[in-house]
């Protein structure tokens, strides 16, 4: 059985970097598309990003231009390389894969 474990969260100045990783153990997710979601604090879990098996890359009107998803299939790993962090991307960042929810990750944007 697949798991995803989200890992690299933490506490960013507005303006920082931070990137987030999404291992999958226990199988593989080639062949299907990888997601990440948050929710930040009283408010639903939004869509951030998706890539495919192939590298096709879908992001939120939100984070477009400052965030870039990427994945390596050998690894069984994806990644959420998040640049120019505003304090409204503060939210916990959850990995899907193969239909697998991670536990999420937190990040908070502050000065």
């Amino acid at each position: 059985q697949v798991q995803v474990a989200e890992s690299g969260g933490g506490l960013v100045q507005p303006g920082g970097s931070l990137k987030l990783s999404c291992a999958a153990s226990g199988g593989t997710f080639i062949g299907y598309y990888m997601r990440w979601y948050r929710q930040a604090p009283g408010k639903e879990r939004e869509f951030i990003a998706r890539i495919s098996s192939g590298g096709t890359t879908t992001y939120a009107d939100s984070v477009k231009g400052r965030f870039t998803i990427s994945r390596d299939n050998d690894k069984n790993t994806g990644y959420l390389q998040m640049n120019s962090l505003k304090p409204e991307d503060t939210a916990v960042y959850y990995c899907q894969a193969a239909g697998v929810w991670g536990q999420g990750t937190l990040v908070t944007v502050s000065s």
